[in-house]
């Protein structure tokens, strides 16, 4: 059962990790995807994703924390598909530190790439989304939700995209516009993946389903949000985490 068929995604960070899974888990369920990626190094993996996708697909090399290229990337991906049903706000950055060494770029560039991020996207989203309704989904974290030591600015990053998303809910649900936020904990990625197994085994202790999440059970969750299953859900905060802070 295609639980997407005939709408049309945009996935912001969709060239690896929980991005990745995003974009093939839409492309399976029937949706035409647009995916970001920003860096050159990561244009020929994404240009590979899309050719192993076919036409359902299509990479757009696009800043989502610069204003004026997310106003261009929407207007790019409503010419090319027509329509806008999906807003997903994926793009994310870490720069982990403890307070006091702290820069003030580590900070800067984290509230740009994962909060104004939201903001821009969402912004010129709207207008396309307000002819035909919509879905938005913003990825937060369980970090937003609880807190974690050496990573205060992730942490009020992702904070700040639960109180976004709440009032985009608010502000547009009259019109047919859903926005809610997913809050994934401890995902298997290409980072995961490169812990020491000391630290895994710390992080695996501490989850009541003893196991990392992958990038499906994020996407599953997203496919919810995204679909008609999830009509009446607005405004919420959906934690994927297996028991995590619970």
């Amino acid at each position: 059962m295609k639980l997407l068929e005939g709408k049309v995604a945009l996935i912001t960070g969709g060239s690896r990790g929980i991005g990745e899974a995003l974009v093939r888990k839409f492309v399976e369920h029937g949706a035409s995807v647009a995916f970001t990626y920003v860096s050159a190094a990561s244009r020929e993996r994404s240009e590979q994703l899309a050719a192993e996708l076919g036409s359902q697909a299509k990479a757009y090399q696009s800043d989502a924390g610069d204003y004026a290229q997310a106003e261009a990337l929407i207007a790019q991906v409503t010419g090319d598909f027509g329509k806008l049903d999906v807003l997903i706000n994926n793009a994310g950055i870490t720069r982990d530190t403890l307070m006091l060494r702290m820069t003030e770029q580590q900070w800067d560039e984290v509230i740009q790439t994962n909060l104004k991020s939201v903001f821009n996207l969402t912004k010129h989203a709207l207008k396309p989304m307000l002819r035909s309704a919509g879905s938005i989904i913003n990825m937060s974290s369980v970090v937003g939700v609880f807190g974690q030591a050496g990573q205060a600015n992730y942490a009020a990053s992702k904070a700040g995209i639960i109180g976004f998303s709440k009032s985009i809910a608010k502000e547009y649900g009259s019109r047919g516009i859903r926005c809610n936020a997913v809050a994934p904990g401890f995902i298997e990625t290409e980072m995961t993946a490169a812990l020491d197994e000391k630290t895994r085994e710390g992080y695996l202790a501490a989850i009541p389903m003893k196991r990392l999440g992958s990038g499906d059970d994020v996407a599953n969750a997203c496919v919810f949000l995204a679909s008609e299953m999830g009509a009446y859900v607005s405004g919420q905060v959906i934690s994927v985490c297996g028991a995590l802070n619970c």
